[in-house]
């Protein structure tokens, strides 16, 4: 039965990089995808500067200052969505569908005589990002194994103090890594002539392939509530506060055979050529709460010109991990009488809390309003990624406080970059009651080359040694809207596509620096939103 550790206090022998979130931790939890009304999402989410939405609750405050009527509504979404990977040797897809309850807000007006024309307040809810994404691939030939890359960092370390003993438990007694410790109970790793020098399963002529499949889901929802005014009919001006709930899952079974490994043998107790393979599985599980400010201004120099600004602050996460890993592995050494090992090793369950900062956001946008029958705006946006800072718990003197992580911050400055977000959206009023619309979003790449390409080694925690790094990530949008009166619905399409890079585990460690597995994914998303509401 697996034992919980729970805080850093129970772990106060442990080295705080064995189970530590790492720098992809913060960058899985940190991006948002474009969501919102219908309308918002049509036009590519360009509201920066043209306000009058819902959706600016959660973009730019000064938004809700346009209003000069109360509006209360709500909006769904229906997702179809596609993960296609492809490898040197196959090319795999999974699809999947998911409706969601997407958002609702409600702005109340109150009408003022003198230069502050109405002062506005408003409360809403929005999913900023939903995590759901299944993929799975398959690579015909490996060049090395994960037991290689395992072994090349425990070379040094006392097998004494990986194994399990009287009243030992290497999870909680040692401050080893804990994939080395679960890496040689399965026998993944083997001493090579010394309790202190390992070997993996992958040696000159073996053959191996790898399997896996990847399984994420949950959300990032935002809760804001904005204040906001109009100053003669020039000046708009908003402030809010974000509180947000996020919650992501993930599981990976990482799968390697091999032909002509090195194993052990149990008959002279010692390492011979043979046949092997292992299940690696691991479960995480992210979860926690944040407030973060916006600011905003948008300003009509012009009867039909509006000009922009917005800042948001970093979101202030408290967070909680927890989960473990768990190896299912065999070996055949084919000349022996006792020539299977099998079986399972699993570590203990680890819970431990931490803080995130997210990227400071900074977007300014500008948009025409031409005659009473179009409408067309422009937004740009930088979210410094680069800028995230992380914390860890440290019960190391007396009591809980939180310590900057300065590993894994200089880890987010080495691996990311600065993204660059486009919008631009159009509406043309048909008709006084019918309206189309079209737009376009573009979010440039996050990640460094060198870290993209695998010319650098990735850092990682606990024993997933897995990750991703996302690319550029293009939305087109068209949609339609109609008024009756105070009444108004609107529908949108969002054709989604990113492009990541998954690696199984890191390709630069001690002695090797060749090919890991590796896949390309491809993900399409096709959105149908739906937003209806009131103003009066």
């Amino acid at each position: 039965m697996r034992r919980t550790i729970v805080g850093i206090a129970a772990m106060a022998a442990i080295s705080f990089s064995t189970l530590a979130q790492s720098a992809m931790d913060a960058y899985t939890l940190t991006p948002t995808e474009l969501r919102g009304t219908a309308r918002f999402v049509s036009m590519g989410g360009a509201f920066t500067s043209l306000g009058g939405d819902l959706s600016t609750l959660t973009q730019n405050p000064a938004g809700i200052g346009i209003y000069r009527h109360s509006d209360i509504g709500l909006g769904f979404d229906i997702s179809i969505r596609s993960n296609e990977t492809t490898t040197e040797s196959d090319k795999i897809s999974v699809n999947n569908t998911k409706a969601f309850f997407d958002n609702f807000g409600y702005v109340g007006v109150a009408k003022l005589s003198g230069t502050l024309r109405n002062f506005n307040w408003g409360v809403g809810y929005s999913r900023i990002n939903s995590f759901d994404r299944r993929f799975k691939g398959y690579n015909a030939s490996t060049g090395t194994s994960l037991s290689n890359y395992v072994a090349s960092f425990t070379q040094g370390i006392d097998s004494k103090n990986l194994l399990f003993g009287e009243d030992y438990n290497p999870y909680i007694d040692s401050s080893e890594d804990w994939l080395s410790v679960l890496a040689y109970n399965s026998l993944m790793i083997n001493n090579d002539g010394s309790n202190d020098s390992y070997a993996g399963l992958f040696q000159n002529g073996t053959m191996g392939d790898a399997l896996y499949e990847v399984h994420e889901w949950g959300y990032t929802d935002e809760y804001n509530i904005d204040f906001g005014g109009n100053v003669s009919d020039l000046v708009y001006w908003g402030l809010g506060v974000g509180i947000v709930d996020m919650n992501y899952q993930r599981e990976i079974n990482y799968s390697e055979s091999m032909e002509n490994a090195l194993v052990y043998d149990k008959a002279t107790d010692g390492l011979t050529s043979g046949n092997a393979g292992f299940n690696l599985y691991n479960y995480k599980s992210m979860s926690g709460t944040g407030a973060n400010l916006k600011f905003g201004v948008i300003v009509r120099p012009l009867d039909f010109l509006r000009i922009g600004v917005a800042v948001h602050t970093p979101t202030w996460m408290h967070l909680n991990n927890v989960g473990y890993g768990e190896v299912t592995q065999y070996n055949y050494t084919p000349y022996t009488s006792r020539n299977t090992n099998s079986g399972r090793e699993y570590t203990d369950d680890y819970d431990y809390n931490w803080r995130l900062n997210t990227p400071w956001r900074f977007m300014v946008g500008a948009s025409a309003v031409i005659g009473s029958s179009a409408i067309i705006s422009a937004d740009y946006e930088r979210v410094a990624y680069n800028d995230m800072s992380m914390k860890y718990e440290d019960y190391s003197n007396w009591g809980s406080s939180y310590v900057k992580d300065d590993a894994m911050n200089a880890c987010i400055k080495d691996y990311f970059k600065a993204a660059n977000i486009f919008r631009v959206g159009l509406e043309y009023r048909i008709t006084p009651s019918f309206s189309a619309r079209l737009g376009y979003n573009y979010q440039s790449e996050t990640t460094r080359e060198a870290a993209l390409d695998g010319r650098m080694a990735i850092s990682t925690a606990g024993t997933d040694p897995s990750y991703s790094f996302n690319k550029s990530v293009n939305n087109i949008c068209v949609g339609i809207g109609y008024r009756y009166q105070a009444w108004y619905i609107d529908l949108a399409y969002q054709h989604t596509t990113r492009n990541s890079k998954f690696s199984a585990y890191t390709s630069n460690f001690a002695g090797y620096e060749g090919p890991t597995p590796t896949a390309e994914i491809s993900t399409k998303h096709n959105n149908i939103v739906l937003s209806t509401g009131f103003r009066f």
